[in-house]
């Protein structure tokens, strides 16, 4: 027998923008009253990602980061920097660690319920309706963080990187890393011309992620992301004994698709499905607290949850970024050695987190002037 309930709000995904947008309402007094129903098919009780972001002070999730840095280490085929991260830190939180600490604050409020399954399909109407496995769900408005199946058959009429990669937990018997600062970008090992990285963050002496990613239009097979950490362990580190602790993996799509053009009055689409994961980088969990206070504040006055999300001018930046990286892709090297040997981390980290005054852009956009920017600068317009 199908079962009809109606919520204030339902929210289709348990991952990161899901969590954190249900905690927001939860938290706030204003929607103390409103029902709110989490549907996703994935109980969230696996560690599968490792999310890392830089603030100022004190964050709201202090109590479940994992390691904290306030030195970063930048490595191209030539040069070596040492960048100072101040008054910025660098902040790691292992999904897992996440889930738990939002499912348990949330489990407190008796508005909050979870649902342990697959959604269907969403209709929209004034009252949008929600289809899982076994019931017709109502609400007053829908957050949805599953993508529009418009981004699959249209995206290539847009700019498309993927950010791809693999990483391996490894602990070793004997002290081997430096625990103050983690490696951003390590370009000493590449696949080819590809734009290609390794990534390290040191959680102690003995243990540490690392992570192989490309910056590239398609993807690779698994084996290749396993040859070349284990090539870096080896190589670079100079480490012989080692076990592997845990793996993870990823694909994040860096795109100027216009994920927000499907938020409608009664469903938002969130996370990813949104636009939320900033084109240029793939960063995500910054940019999601952003958008969702910034839902909140619109539920709050009355408007579409969506309106005023995004800042026109960084979508262009990101356009023009990707499109180079997109056409030159062997060029990426030298993009973000120009990028951080000519700014200082405070002006970096405020462009990067959409937060910059004109005259800084000017100064970002002046550190990367070539050829290539330029056409891409054309092409964009």
């Amino acid at each position: 027998m199908t079962i009809h309930s109606h919520f204030d709000y339902i929210i289709i995904g348990n991952g990161l923008a899901g969590l954190q947008l249900a905690l927001a309402l939860a938290e706030d007094p204003y929607f103390n009253n409103k029902q709110i129903a989490l549907i996703d098919k994935d109980a969230k009780n696996n560690n599968d990602k490792t999310w890392s972001f830089w603030e100022k002070g004190t964050g709201r999730w202090d109590n479940i980061v994992k390691q904290v840095w306030d030195k970063a280490l930048f490595y191209s085929s030539n040069k070596k920097l040492e960048l100072d991260l101040k008054p910025y830190t660098y902040k790691s939180i292992q999904a897992i660690d996440f889930y738990n600490e939002a499912k348990t604050r949330l489990r407190k409020h008796t508005t909050i319920h979870f649902i342990l399954e697959a959604v269907l399909s969403v209709e929209d109407h004034d009252k949008p309706l929600v289809k899982t496995e076994t019931q017709t769900l109502s609400a007053n408005h829908v957050f949805d963080s599953r993508i529009s199946p418009e981004f699959y058959s249209e995206i290539d009429n847009y700019t498309r990187v993927i950010q791809h990669f693999k990483g391996w937990t490894i602990e070793t018997d004997r002290p081997t890393f430096k625990v103050e600062h983690f490696t951003m970008m390590d370009y000493r090992l590449k696949d080819g011309d590809k734009t290609t990285f390794t990534y390290v963050l040191p959680f102690s002496e003995t243990k540490a992620l690392i992570e192989f990613t490309y910056f590239s239009p398609e993807t690779v097979e698994e084996a290749v992301y396993d040859s070349y950490i284990e090539r870096y362990i080896t190589e670079v580190l100079k480490i012989e004994q080692y076990s592997i602790s845990e793996t993870e993996k990823g694909s994040i799509p860096m795109t100027d698709f216009p994920f927000n053009h499907y938020s409608s009055k009664n469903i938002t689409k969130i996370g990813t499905a949104g636009g939320w994961v900033k084109g240029s980088t793939g960063y995500s969990f910054k940019h999601t607290e952003k958008k969702v206070a910034k839902i909140i504040l619109n539920l709050k006055q009355d408007k579409k949850p969506s309106k005023n999300l995004f800042k026109n001018k960084y979508a262009f930046y990101d356009k023009v970024f990707l499109k180079v990286l997109h056409d030159e892709n062997h060029k990426g090297e030298w993009i973000f050695e120009q990028f951080y040997t000519k700014n200082t981390v405070e002006t970096m980290f405020k462009f990067l987190d959409e937060e910059s005054s004109l005259k800084e852009e000017l100064n970002i956009m002046g550190s990367l002037f070539s050829t290539a920017f330029i056409k891409a600068f054309f092409k964009t317009l």
